[in-house]
Order: C-alpha cells, then structure tokens, then sequence
C-alpha cells in the first residue's frame, strides 16, 4: 500500500494521540497543556498558535473519537465516525508548500484549533484508508498487557504487535522458556 508522507505523518499522529488515552491503570499521555505543546512539537503540527487548556479538553475530544473509530466493528460504522469529525472540523483542503516540504495538501482550515487541525487531518488519513478497502489495518496490539493502537503498513497485513521490539519480542521469550519447560530442559 502506497501512503504519501502526510498521510503517513498524519496517521502517525492520530495512533500516538489514540495511545495517550487512560486506560486501566495507565494515565492520560496528555495530562496538561505542556503535555500537548510536547505532542505538537513531536508530531511538527504546522499552524498552531498558543495552546491553552480549552485546546486541551478540545483535543481530549477528538481523541475519544479516534479511538471509536479504532474501536468500530465494520467499514460502515467507521466511515460514519469519520465524515461526522471531518465535517464539524471545517475540513478545508488546499495545496500549499511549507517549511521545506514539496507540495502537499493540508485539509484543515487556515486558523484552525489544533484539535481541528487533528481531527481533519488525522480523520481525511484515515478516510484514505478506509477508501482503499484496509479498515483492517487499524488494529490494537495482540500482547495480553498492551492494546496500543497502530496502524499495520506491513506488505501482507501480517503485524500483530505495537513494537516488535517490546511486545512482540517479549511474547516471543515467553513462548521459547515455556517450551523449554515443558520439554524438561
């Protein structure tokens, strides 16, 4: 599957944003307003003014809703999700040419919020996919302790883990150091 760069910096986003969400015992990754300029500047989302913490409970939103859409059960109800928050952010795509980037196309309004700017964004990436007919792609970690989000960009659909590295990795000593148990050595 080919993804150009902003849709693959978008969707970048949007699982980072989705894996900030609390759960369990874990807390909010985005827990204040300096917790959002450090996602921004991580992310390099252009166009956005001074944060404050109604940007904060704006975005706590959009968030919620990505995670719907990540959480949705068919291709219908996902696209419902979608065209609701891309249509309430205003999306507005026009081509343009920043910061050392070719020509792109940027589908939040000039001046939009950064929650806004997320949810058309991170929503018309999303939408990218689903258009393609890869709604399954959009998948949670398999570890038993994880389910982070992320998006598998793998050639065949075949990743399973978040991390490779991490999750899949310790799933994997597990598994060897309990044959080796049950083979007696």
């Amino acid at each position: 599957m080919l993804i150009n760069h902003d849709t693959r910096c978008a969707l970048d986003a949007v699982v980072d944003l989705v894996n900030t969400m609390p759960e369990g015992a874990a807390p909010d990754g985005l827990p204040d307003v300096a917790a959002l300029g450090d996602f921004v500047t991580r992310h390099a989302i252009s166009d956005v003014g001074a944060l404050g913490k109604r940007d904060l409970a704006a975005v706590h939103a959009t968030r919620a809703r990505f995670v719907e859409v990540f959480a949705a059960t068919d291709t219908p109800t996902a696209a419902a999700l979608l065209n609701a928050m891309v249509a309430a952010a205003g999306t507005t795509p026009q081509l343009t040419d920043h910061d050392g980037y070719d020509w792109h196309v940027h589908y939040f309004a000039p001046g939009a919020s950064i929650a806004d700017h997320l949810a058309a964004d991170g929503g018309m990436a999303l939408a990218f996919l689903l258009v393609a007919g890869e709604r399954e792609r959009l998948r949670r970690c398999e570890a038993p302790d994880c389910q982070r989000a992320f998006v598998d960009l793998s050639r065949n659909r075949s990743r399973r883990y978040c991390d490779s590295r991490t999750c899949g990795n310790r799933l994997h000593v597990a598994a060897y150091r309990a044959r080796r148990r049950e083979a007696g050595v």
